[in-house]
């Protein structure tokens, strides 16, 4: 059997880096083999192809190119500007977007350069105008401490961390909570669900400048056409975060009233996540906000990594297909299963259940905290991360709560049997999991207690059942 292109390609890769670095090598290679394992459940995680792999590491990394397609600021970016032009064709084509915007390096920067945008559209912009200038430097000193101080007093209404939103939709350690006035809503205390009445109210008495929609632990869809009712009703601007959830949009399974990108002025994303592409964001928007988006650089952003779009194009052209589709729809029934599987075994669920790619569990019935549980599962091959659920009593670092998703084993080919079969190994580990003690006798949040044997038997079971569905089939003797 002659030896696949992705796998001579990775195995060259590694021996050149091995000759360097034999260390990092050697992380690589172990990367791959841990992942090959275990049931990957971390909801922001998935795989990327061996092309969007590939499409990383190559010398579009060693150019510079400030500032946006056809208009650089360093000389030779020819073919950065067809790989950005790639990137953004395929992006508005994808999600149906008036324009796109593929330089950000994260998540964050993404989010960054849509506030800052919506800042320079709504607040700066007006206020040259006012002054009659073209630019902020023509503004006196004392115009200019005006403005400045106008910029930072704003006021932002976003998801709060425990009903399931992101740090930086105004949490008050992140930038986003320094740079905005800001207040957060929550979800009804009994249904646990978005009550959108209670957000008007809110919008209306807070009156904010943006109102942030989208979320990082939400098990549930948004209606993005009520977000932007009532963002319009008290004159702000509606962004939407769909980092977690941008694959099931390109997948066409979030259409219509929940389709952000029909509904909101200004949407961001990741693009690593159910998108299933390389780590970093991308910013979408209507033309009211293009030409403050195309200033994300020097906005708030170095110089863009040519690779990384490069790679960005690829995921995007993967999406386009129509088996990722197929594939978007397949990761919201593989939730609903693992849903099911959970719940008919006992186990409590914030909303009582899912209708995207996350399930998050309220661990506290079964005695322990959302480190101790993600502890024991990672010990027996289950790979999540702790979360805050609703109001949750153990706080930010500890949780009560344990957030998993379906996108990554939906990518290895793993349907709704096998997530009946995963819901069965976390009950397992969960109900053989005990808190521990510190010396002193006291329970300690962190710490925690696997029945014996427990943990290589569910490793061993969560490995046969990876196994039954290869991870990277093309990629071999690496």
């Amino acid at each position: 059997m002659s030896t696949s292109p992705e796998s001579l390609a990775f195995q060259n890769a590694l021996q050149a880096v091995e000759a360097v670095e034999p260390r990092i090598a050697g992380a690589i290679r172990d990367e791959l083999h841990d992942q090959r394992e275990s049931l990957k459940l971390i909801a922001s995680e998935n795989y990327a192809s061996p092309a969007t792999l590939l499409a990383m590491g190559n010398w579009l990394s060693d150019k510079y190119a400030e500032g946006v397609s056809g208009h650089r600021f360093y000389a030779g970016c020819k073919n950065i500007d067809t790989v950005e032009d790639v990137a953004a064709e395929h992006a508005k084509a994808l999600f149906g977007a008036q324009h796109a915007y593929v330089q950000p390096h994260s998540g964050i920067d993404a989010n960054l350069v849509a506030y800052w945008s919506i800042l320079a559209a709504k607040v700066q912009s007006p206020a040259l105008e006012k002054l009659g200038a073209k630019s902020i430097k023509d503004l006196s000193e004392a115009d200019w401490e005006q403005l400045r101080s106008e910029l930072g007093n704003q006021r932002l209404l976003g998801m709060s961390l425990d009903a399931g939103g992101h740090l930086t939709h105004g949490f008050r350690p992140n930038i986003s909570g320094k740079m905005f006035y800001q207040h957060n809503y929550g979800t009804d205390p009994t249904t646990q669900l978005l009550d959108y009445d209670a957000v008007a109210a809110q919008a209306r008495e807070f009156k904010p400048l943006i109102i942030v929609a989208g979320y990082s632990a939400y098990p549930r869809r948004i209606n993005f056409a009520k977000m932007r009712e009532i963002a319009d009703e008290v004159g702000a601007t509606l962004m939407v975060d769909m980092a977690h959830f941008a694959g099931l949009v390109a997948g066409k399974v979030f259409t219509g009233d929940e389709d952000p990108v029909a509904n909101a002025q200004i949407v961001t994303t990741t693009t690593h996540k159910s998108l299933r592409g390389p780590r970093g964001g991308m910013v979408l928007c209507d033309e009211t906000f293009k030409d403050y988006v195309d200033q994300g650089c020097p906005m708030v952003l170095g110089g863009p990594l040519g690779h990384m779009m490069a790679a960005k194009a690829v995921c995007f052209a993967e999406a386009r297909q129509p088996a990722f589709q197929e594939y978007a729809q397949q990761v919201c029934d593989n939730a609903q299963a693992l849903a099911d599987g959970l719940l008919k075994r006992g186990a409590k669920l914030v909303t009582g259940g899912t209708d995207n790619h996350i399930v998050l569990m309220d661990v506290t019935s079964y005695g322990i905290t959302g480190a101790q549980a993600e502890g024991a599962l990672l010990e027996s091959g289950v790979v999540t991360n702790k979360n805050s659920v609703p109001n949750d009593p153990n706080g930010a670092w500890w949780t009560s709560g344990v957030r998993l998703g379906t996108p990554a084993l939906t990518s290895r080919g793993l349907g709704t049997a096998e997530m009946d079969q995963v819901a069965e190994l976390i009950d397992t580990v969960l109900k053989h999991t005990k808190a521990g003690v510190t010396k002193t006798g006291a329970q300690a949040k962190g710490k925690f207690e696997l029945a014996s044997g427990v943990a290589d038997d569910v490793s061993a079971k969560a490995s046969g059942l990876v196994r039954g569905f290869p991870l990277y089939p093309t990629v071999e003797g690496v």
